[in-house]
């Protein structure tokens, strides 16, 4: 009989030390439910239970506010980024192609029209300069 027992006891979840054995209900109405939810949205909390309990007793809850304009800005920027050190090493690789190709004549009016658009490319970059320190202001100040 002892081997019987033995056996029983393997399988199973394990008891928890301090169960939560008691149980309280209330109702909300839709406005207050609406809220509720907003709240516990907003805490990040995986549950319920555990967001109603940490108001309850005042733990600290942490809200995470996502601004997806923000992010989509920065997304962006990103991938702009990476747009101009690619032009940037295209801009390496032609300015190599014009004098091993062409005679030095060619090669500088080549490069005079090249001088163009890198001035207009600069002016851009410049302008997503500002537009970006307008961003970090406003978005740094919140």
């Amino acid at each position: 009989m002892e081997g019987a027992d033995e056996k029983r006891g393997l399988g199973g979840r394990k008891p928890k030390a301090d169960p939560s054995t008691h149980r309280y209900v209330f109702r909300l109405t839709d406005q207050e439910n609406a809220r509720f939810l907003t709240l516990f949205e907003a805490s990040g909390v995986d549950t319920k239970a555990k967001f109603i309990v940490s108001v309850l007793f005042s733990r600290e809850i942490k809200a995470i506010k996502i601004d997806a304009a923000a992010m989509d800005y920065y997304m962006r920027l990103t991938t702009l980024y990476g747009q101009f050190r690619a032009v940037g090493v295209n801009y390496n690789q032609i300015v190599k192609i014009l004098y091993r190709n062409f005679s030095e004549k060619k090669a500088a009016a080549y490069l005079f029209k090249l001088e163009k658009q890198t001035a207009e490319l600069a002016y851009l970059c410049k302008q997503i300069m500002e537009l970006t320190g307008e961003f970090e202001a406003k978005y740094l100040k919140e």
